[in-house]
């Protein structure tokens, strides 16, 4: 697992949306847009319902996330953190980790899931194998 430097830490904790990839079993990609936050040295997602990107990360582990960084580099290009990676599935926990991405995402006071009694979804964990893009966190 790679080490994430604190420049795209604060990309990963923004709220700008990341768009995570995954492999349909045929071979091509499947994107999605995500909210993402950190726990410890991986990078989370929640998903209430078991959809496409969970029953593709359960049959193929490798990943691919992109997120903006809102921001520009001296020569004046956009910059964004690309992150490949490899991913696990755990059960439940997904309304409480998507009540804390809210407050980054939608923000501070807000309940969400909206709904009274969500289902307990799925957390996807992201192990950082390669960082990329166009920042100081490129290498």
């Amino acid at each position: 697992m790679a080490a994430i430097p604190e420049s795209a830490r604060a990309i990963l904790e923004s709220p700008g949306l990341a768009h995570l990839v995954t492999l349909e079993p045929d071979g091509r990609p499947q994107v999605s847009i995500v909210w993402v936050g950190l726990d410890g040295d991986e990078i989370v997602a929640a998903h209430l319902p078991e959809n496409r990107k969970v029953h593709n990360i359960r049959r193929d582990p490798r990943v691919a996330l992109s997120i903006e960084a809102g921001t520009r580099n001296a020569i004046g290009l956009d910059e964004y953190v690309v992150i490949h990676g490899r991913a696990r599935i755990t059960e439940g926990g997904a309304p409480e980790l998507l009540q804390r991405l809210a407050h980054t995402y939608l923000g501070p006071g807000v309940k969400f899931p909206t709904m009274d009694h969500p289902p307990p979804g799925f957390i996807t964990h992201i192990a950082v194998q390669r960082i990329g893009g166009v920042g100081p966190w490129a290498s």
